[in-house]
């Protein structure tokens, strides 16, 4: 079940970063919005209830607590509805993304009530999603991280059958949606529940490439502090995969929060501020326009995301195409 929120065409609704300048009104799949538009919403706390009142935990999944992007979107969301009460974001215990989806889904574990992970059929069967992709789409747009010693490898290719014929392999999490993708596009993936480990087996050749989202890289490489990993400068893969805060069935008021929240960043331009912040410096640095551009099906999109999920693509095909950065007002198509 989710709450959904669209992007549409409209050549006349800007904002300051071009992935989310067509925002517009909710489109809904199923009763939840329904059911979400006649939930009670509490009146405004006096200044003395506030005070009074203890802040309420929301246990983030700790990858996306220590991610500065993801944590300050989940704040700005919960900022924006303060009839709701105070909060505190807390971290989780540190679990793979597989495990904190089943901590979601269950109704007896608290160990985790919020994670941010790339949507598929399964999540939104089992789960609250709030449907605002938080990167404007940017998860699914892939650079590979590299180390220094294996660049060469990927000199000179320029079609996806070179990426094959040199048998460069994919490194990736084993519950990550991506796998399945890469694999559905006939490319080699090494998988493994651990993140963190990931990138001890790049270290140790067990694959070439670690994708990775351009609105996560530097923040990865960041972590890991290690000069022998690279971002490989030639090569960009995209397929439709938009990311979502998903929470459990049972926290119905907590995916209200959140989707109302967000709405009104959208309405007040804090959202764009949010996405010009934390996004548009690492794209730019990517140089997206002067790489060579794969486009991946994906074909475990949940019905009613493929229109939205398309129109995202499409729009930074077009930029990528004119060689203009992200953050730049698109010159109209005919």
């Amino acid at each position: 079940m989710l709450l959904r929120r669209g992007f549409s065409s409209g050549a006349d609704q800007a904002e300051p970063l071009a992935l989310i300048r067509h925002i517009l009104i909710s489109l809904c799949r199923g009763c939840l919005v329904a059911a979400c538009l006649m939930q009670p919403v509490a009146a405004f706390p006096s200044d003395e209830h506030a005070e009074a009142e203890p802040p309420k935990q929301i246990i983030l999944w700790y990858r996306n607590y220590d991610s500065p992007a993801i944590q300050a979107l989940l704040d700005l969301a919960l900022q924006k509805t303060p009839e709701y009460g105070p909060y505190t974001i807390v971290r989780s215990p540190e679990m793979n993304q597989g495990r904190a989806l089943r901590e979601l889904a269950s109704d007896r574990s608290r160990s985790v009530q919020v994670a941010n992970v790339a949507t598929t059929p399964e999540r939104e069967d089992n789960l609250l999603a709030v449907t605002i992709p938080i990167d404007g789409g940017l998860l699914g747009y892939r650079v590979c991280v590299t180390t220094k010693d294996m660049l060469p490898r990927f000199k000179g290719i320029t079609r996806l059958a070179d990426v094959r014929e040199r048998r460069i392999r994919f490194g990736q999490g084993r519950h990550w949606p991506d796998t399945k993708i890469l694999e559905a596009n006939g490319l080699d993936v090494v998988t493994h529940p651990g993140f963190e480990t990931l990138f001890d087996m790049l270290e140790g050749g067990r694959f070439e490439c670690f994708a990775r989202g351009v609105s996560e890289v530097y923040y990865d490489l960041d972590l890991q502090s290690d000069k022998n990993l690279v971002i490989e400068p030639t090569l960009l893969f995209t397929y439709t995969m938009p990311n979502y805060f998903f929470v459990g069935r049972s926290d119905l008021n907590l995916a209200v929060r959140i989707q109302l929240g967000l709405e009104r960043a959208i309405a007040d331009g804090s959202f764009a501020d949010f996405i010009n912040t934390y996004y548009t410096k690492p794209v730019q640095a990517l140089h997206l326009s002067d790489r060579h551009v794969f486009h991946l099906g994906n074909p475990w999109l949940p019905g009613g995301v493929l229109g939205i999920g398309k129109d995202v693509l499409q729009d930074m095909k077009v930029r990528i195409q004119l060689g203009e950065e992200p953050g730049s007002r698109p010159s109209p198509i005919e």
